[in-house]
């Protein structure tokens, strides 16, 4: 008889790992309509760890921001079902009763959406949104909760803000109201943070500047980050992993230094060589023939074969299986090759930025 294990007198106990912030597996949602069943995403699969920014990349209608919605169940109900696993902190947000629900939105999962101009009230002030929101998670007077939206403005850098706390959205330009949509986002000192493409609408200097507020008060803050976004210039400037979604799928998943530098998919490595950012001047662009397929009715095989200069016969019967790739990433092709690693651009790496690019 094997005698049982025992922790010596003064010795510490094993420490047991840490689950992650965000565990999602098998993610899949569904839109039903008239007109039939649409397969927006499909079997997704992540972790996030706390003070980690997760960039999710891929062409208009690749699932990126329904993902989000639905890892915080935003989704209409009735028209779209939601399947697989969404684990914050331990506990299944898919199953969470509405009453729980409505206290993790906002508090413990926050999100920025991509117009601000739509998601803010017109009738109401910054200030009173804000305070708004304080005082729903936290039961602060209004008080208390108006001295704290001032800090908050005061947080997200809006010049003015005892004057700005008074004015209304249509009084703000377009970068000070996407700033004041992350101080309402940030209320409550969330553990995640959503950005559903929160700089498009910007320009250029505008969403440099919004880029280096968000991942300083990121790493000030400790949050989990998920940001969706098609810009690769966006990934290479924020990310610590990197997702790359087609149709409704992540085909390539890691690390960013590992994503953009040794791409291994070629629907990522294809989004790589589109890019202005980083190619000689004298190389012509490359682009991606054709276009995504219909979700309602995806191809046999892989979704990507169509587009694909490997794609082969099995491709076109066969749907990929996960392959590894990296430390702890994945793959979904049947002929993945890693490319042969691309020079890191001089003034910047993956999670990093650099002020005044």
């Amino acid at each position: 008889m094997t005698p049982a294990k025992t922790t010596a007198p003064g010795a510490a106990a094993p420490r047991q790992p840490q689950a992650p912030l965000l565990d999602v597996s098998g993610l899949k949602v569904d839109f039903i309509s008239r007109a039939g069943r649409t397969q927006a995403v499909r079997d997704l699969s992540f972790t996030l760890e706390a003070g980690e920014v997760l960039c999710i990349l891929g062409e208009s209608g690749s699932g990126k921001s329904v993902t989000l919605r639905a890892l915080m169940r935003l989704l209409p109900e009735g028209r779209s079902e939601i399947a697989g696993r969404v684990d914050f902190l331990g506990e299944n947000v898919l199953t969470l009763p509405r009453r729980a629900l409505n206290d993790l939105r906002g508090a413990g999962i926050s999100m920025i959406f991509q117009e601000p101009m739509t998601a803010l009230d017109p009738v109401y002030t910054i200030g009173d949104q804000i305070a708004e929101t304080v005082m729903r998670h936290t039961g602060a007077s209004r008080e208390a909760a108006m001295a704290r939206a001032l800090e908050l403005i005061e947080l997200v850098r809006i010049p003015s803000p005892e004057r700005r706390l008074r004015a209304y959205p249509h009084e703000l330009s377009g970068g000070l109201r996407q700033r004041a949509m992350i101080a309402v986002a940030l209320s409550c000192y969330p553990k995640l943070l959503l950005a559903d493409e929160p700089t498009t609408a910007l320009d250029a200097t505008v969403q440099v500047q919004v880029l280096i507020l968000l991942r300083q008060l990121q790493q000030d803050l400790g949050m989990g980050t998920i940001f969706v976004t098609h810009d690769l210039g966006v990934a290479a400037q924020i990310a610590d992993k990197i997702a790359v979604m087609y149709a409704g799928r992540i085909v390539e998943y890691g690390s960013a230094e590992e994503v953009l530098l040794a791409p291994a998919h070629p629907y990522t490595r294809g989004m790589l060589a589109s890019t202005v950012s980083g190619q000689p001047r004298d190389r012509d662009l490359e682009a991606i023939p054709g276009s995504p397929p219909d979700l309602r009715a995806l191809p046999r095989g892989c979704a990507f074969a169509p587009r694909c200069p490997r794609a082969t016969d099995l491709c076109q019967r066969e749907e990929p299986g996960l392959t590894p790739s990296g430390a702890f990433g994945h793959l979904l092709c049947h002929h993945a090759q890693p490319s042969p690693r691309n020079p890191a651009p001089a003034d910047r790496a993956p999670g990093e930025l650099v002020a005044g690019q």
